[in-house]
């Protein structure tokens, strides 16, 4: 697994990553759940705000690299945490998450998880407001694609791309993330 946390926040003005949700920080929930789901090695991406963010995953058995490029965009942190994951063999796939979905759970992704398992799928994405994207599982032998990400474009068009070949998994509560005052304020007003 491979939590995306390097950017800097720019809509929001603060480190988004560490917003406070259920007590503890978006990164820190979203890291708890990729643990508690993994069946391999969980890299953390960080960038921006690193040497802050370092401290909440302190004392967690997870890999953290630092995307010294995190400014050109999410490509580069794809790219950082495919290279951070290495060339292990036994890795046959790698599941992206971004750390500002509060509603991201380990149930929800060990769905992923059996769906890639069971139905082997190039792709295995969540389907949330119309369309699909992270948390998003994808088979080693997109690696390459999704190393030759640029800039700010996702793998979002390596999807597009496969669209024969993935298995969409509902996650309505997907809509939900946090890049602005607004969202952060509504996230605060839930019970």
């Amino acid at each position: 697994m491979i939590v995306l946390a390097a950017g800097g926040s720019t809509r929001l003005g603060q480190p988004k990553q560490l917003l406070l949700y259920k007590g503890r920080t978006l990164l820190r929930h979203v890291a708890d759940a990729a643990l508690e789901a993994a069946t391999g090695p969980v890299v953390v991406v960080l960038g921006a705000y690193a040497q802050f963010l370092r401290r909440e995953l302190e004392g967690l058995p997870l890999r953290i690299t630092t995307n010294p490029e995190w400014s050109e965009g999410i490509g580069t942190s794809i790219r950082a945490g495919l290279a951070a994951l290495g060339e292990d063999k036994e890795v046959g796939g790698a599941l992206f998450l971004a750390c500002d979905q509060p509603r991201v759970s380990a149930d929800l992704l060990r769905r992923l998880i059996d769906a890639y398992e069971t139905q082997h799928p190039l792709v295995v994405t969540c389907a949330y407001a119309g369309t699909v994207g992270v948390p998003a599982l994808f088979d080693h032998s997109l690696f390459g694609e999704l190393r030759l990400l640029t800039g700010d474009h996702g793998a979002k068009q390596v999807i597009e791309k496969h669209r024969s070949g993935v298995v969409r998994v509902s996650f309505e509560q997907g809509a939900v993330d946090i890049d602005t005052t607004d969202d952060v304020n509504a996230l605060g007003s839930e019970p």
